[in-house]
């Protein structure tokens, strides 16, 4: 039934662009990891946050082949919007520079390669929106990164996926598992934080939604 209404919903949302629908296809057939790729469905639902929230500056915290980034940048409207997104692999460089070419937004989508706790403060941006989807282990290192450094504002959205992580956060984590322990770190911190207010959404795996008050 799950997948059936999967189904149902890719059917009757926006259609997917022709080059996001290659790059998903190449995605899967080039890439040990291929779910990291947000997809159909979540890349529609970026770029409508991206077109309610209509930022001067995005930032995106783990590019992977660029699915996301460009998804986010095609609902840039503002002059001189930019969306910066960081990867710490770069191997995944060329791949994804090639479908941003592609999709032509090459003068929206500024690539950067590097551990985004190091990359992000040499930025100097304040970002209106934010998307986390890089190491899970570092989850609760760039929520610091980002409320104590100053880097959102007052009204910014911090979206945070693979927050549900498989369903692990409702189980006892083995101790060895950091990854795990760095979404439950994460999740406590966004909820316990008088500073914003948020929403989990079991959307994939797991969508938490964060307002700075």
């Amino acid at each position: 039934m799950e997948v059936e209404l999967e189904r149902y919903i890719l059917d009757h949302i926006s259609p997917e662009e022709p080059v996001l629908a290659e790059l998903d296809r190449q995605t899967h057939l080039r890439m040990i990891q291929p779910r990291m790729l947000s997809g159909h469905w979540q890349g529609a639902l970026l770029e409508m946050f991206v077109r309610m929230v209509d930022p001067l500056y995005v930032l995106e915290l783990g590019t992977f082949t660029g699915y996301s980034a460009i998804a986010m940048a095609r609902g840039l409207s503002r002059q001189g919007a930019e969306l910066h997104t960081v990867e710490i692999d770069d191997e995944l460089q060329d791949f994804a520079a090639r479908y941003i070419e592609r999709a032509g937004l090459r003068e929206r989508i500024v690539q950067h390669i590097g551990p985004a706790l190091e990359v992000v403060p040499a930025l100097g941006r304040v970002f209106d929106l934010v998307f986390i989807d890089a190491d899970k282990r570092e989850y609760p290192d760039y929520y610091r990164m980002l409320m104590e450094g100053g880097w959102v504002r007052s009204g910014s959205i911090i979206l945070a996926d693979n927050v549900l992580w498989s369903g692990k956060v409702a189980d006892l984590p083995k101790k060895n598992d950091r990854q795990t322990q760095g979404i439950l770190t994460f999740n406590r911190m966004v909820r316990d934080d008088p500073r914003v207010e948020q929403v989990m959404v079991p959307l994939r795996d797991g969508l938490t939604i964060i307002r700075v008050k």
